[in-house]
């Protein structure tokens, strides 16, 4: 029998604010033109488009006390913080099309907040190249896309580690992270003191992408609310160009398949951010196109009927 799902709204988070590249702000459009809404409902899924937050416009300046865009950034999330509360009030999951991989602060703080109220177990499985565990101290750029784990994890500014009134939002204990392969050199000692479990591209290589995903996916409680955090710049560049932060060396088109088929196998899928899909950078919207291919998959695509 076909797994059924929540019914799903999607909304558009239309900013690049936390990003060193400009671009990913036209992210939403690109998903949606490659048809996301209409593939989900190609699969029996209810699907309706919340629209887009919205938010300040990026002002493109250099850091200030280790943050760039600081008030702007803290805008977009609590933006991205009400629009996925409401939603998840609704029994509806929210699917966010970013927009850059900090907006994640808002929906992760929204669903963290939602499971504790409920009383569910919340696993987030953060795909991505980056661990994105950064600080003003030790970051090298600023961006804070290269930071949200830290500030879900109570390690940053109180006006985004406060986002959702409970801080931490996270602890790191809840957090699985599968395809890394660029950390900033201080950003490594920070994550090791702080037990992140993470499975990074030399790791899959050595075991299998399989193994490394049961591994990501063991211990699940029964009704855990499990979120994907899908940054694009998780997949090669070879096949996903569309993005401002590319980093060779990536997971390839079958095992981010199977990345996605496997979480489907668990039946616990609870909510989604797409993030940095930078079309100023793609191909004939190649990049948006796949994601779309893949989240089909993350909602039951499969080449045979699987029990």
């Amino acid at each position: 029998m076909p797994r059924r799902y929540p019914p799903v709204s999607i909304f558009g988070v239309p900013t690049d604010v936390g990003a060193g590249t400009r671009g990913a702000s036209m992210g939403p459009e690109a998903l949606r033109v490659a048809g996301l809404g209409e593939a989900l409902s190609a699969r029996g899924v209810d699907v309706a488009d919340a629209g887009d937050v919205v938010g300040p416009k990026n002002p493109w300046r250099g850091p200030e006390a280790g943050y760039r865009h600081l008030d702007e950034v803290v805008a977009w999330n609590r933006g991205v913080f009400e629009t996925a509360s409401a939603i998840l009030r609704d029994g509806r999951m929210p699917v966010m099309l970013g927009g850059d991989h900090c907006l994640a602060i808002g929906s992760i703080a929204a669903v963290a907040r939602h499971c504790r109220e409920a009383g569910k177990p919340l696993r987030v499985l953060w795909l991505d190249a980056h661990t994105d565990f950064n600080t003003s101290t030790i970051t090298p750029s600023g961006n804070v896309h290269g930071m949200p784990v830290a500030c879900l994890c109570g390690i940053g500014p109180e006006a985004l580690t406060g986002i959702g009134g409970h801080v931490p939002a996270i602890v790191p204990a809840q957090v699985r992270q599968l395809g890394i392969r660029s950390v900033d050199q201080d950003e490594k000692r920070l994550v090791k003191e702080h037990r992140l479990d993470i499975y990074d591209m030399r790791y899959i290589d050595e075991v299998g992408m399989k193994r490394a995903m049961e591994q990501a996916l063991q211990d699940l409680a029964p009704g855990t609310h499990l979120h994907v955090s899908f940054d694009v710049d998780i997949l090669d560049p070879t096949i996903a160009p569309g993005t401002g932060t590319p980093i060779p060396g990536g997971v390839n088109y079958r095992e981010a398949q199977l990345i996605m088929e496997m979480i489907a196998d668990t039946g616990l899928l609870g909510s989604l951010d797409i993030v940095e899909v930078n079309p100023a950078l793609d191909a004939r919207n190649a990049t948006a196109e796949l994601a779309v291919d893949l989240v089909e998959s993350l909602f039951g695509k499969s080449t045979l009927m699987r029990d």
